[in-house]
């Protein structure tokens, strides 16, 4: 039985997988969700009482939880989201995992993008005049810059199930070193996915991760996903996202070597 382990991103916890872990699971996967720093339990709760210290976690704290998850196991598989995304395209770099789906990635080496969406919500989090305050999410925010394609209703029974507040290091930390991945070098099966309408992450930024990587001998593939949010994995259509990400691994360890790009689903 293979192990995949789902990794996610900020203002989420496992929580934000559910769905995932019960479509997977039942297709024979071993899954495994495991929670960042400081991010276990029930959203709501986190909300209400955000955990001493939350300001003050760092991405490298959260790639070595994550990593003592992954040891031990046999050729995992990983699924990110976000900066989940991104530590899957780290994890893959490493060769940690025998394959990757990174989704709504943040982009490694310092990557950024001119759309208004994506200036306005990283110099949201990241910014330096907040020092280590946390970020603390909100209904209204949830709604315009994470699940924009989800009615007010739906996004607010989103963001009350499965949103959390975050540290603004963690977003710092993926512009800097802890961010930077060799993108020239071998590298695990990776699949990278964008959603159109994503307000975080640009499609387009994802494709432009996508256009860096350079190694020939490696399986790299772009996806993007019409219509969706930053909230991909969880509103309308989410299967159809989860059964790409399930063909890309169960044909990647047969398909040959190739790096390949497709329009919008």
């Amino acid at each position: 039985m293979t192990d995949l382990i789902f990794v996610h991103g900020m203002f989420q916890n496992p929580k934000s997988w559910e769905n995932w872990i019960g479509y997977f699971s039942a297709r024979g996967y071993n899954c495994a969700a495991p929670a960042w720093p400081l991010h276990e339990g029930e959203p709501r709760s986190l909300r209400e009482n955000p955990p001493a210290g939350l300001g003050d976690l760092h991405l490298a704290e959260v790639i070595a939880s994550i990593e003592a998850q992954v040891a031990g196991k046999e050729h995992p598989v990983m699924i990110g989201h976000s900066v989940g995304g991104l530590i899957t395209q780290i994890f893959a770099s490493r060769g940690l995992i025998s394959a990757g789906v990174a989704i709504n990635s943040v982009a490694p080496n310092a990557m950024i993008d001119f759309d208004w969406g994506f200036i306005k919500n990283s110099a949201i989090i990241a910014n330096p005049l907040k020092g280590n305050e946390p970020v603390l999410m909100d209904a209204k925010t949830f709604h315009g810059a994470f699940a924009n394609t989800l009615s007010k209703e739906e996004a607010a029974g989103e963001f009350e199930r499965t949103a959390t507040h975050d540290s603004r290091n963690v977003l710092r930390d993926c512009m800097g070193a802890d961010g930077r991945i060799d993108v020239d070098a071998p590298h695990a099966p990776l699949l990278l996915v964008g959603g159109e309408k994503d307000e975080i992450i640009p499609a387009h930024l994802t494709e432009k991760n996508f256009d860096a990587y350079t190694d020939a001998g490696s399986v790299t593939e772009f996806l993007p996903f019409a219509g969706r949010s930053h909230y991909i994995c969880n509103e309308h259509g989410w299967e159809e996202v989860a059964g790409a990400a399930l063909a890309f691994i169960e044909r990647s360890a047969r398909a040959p070597n190739t790096a390949t790009a497709s329009s919008f689903v």
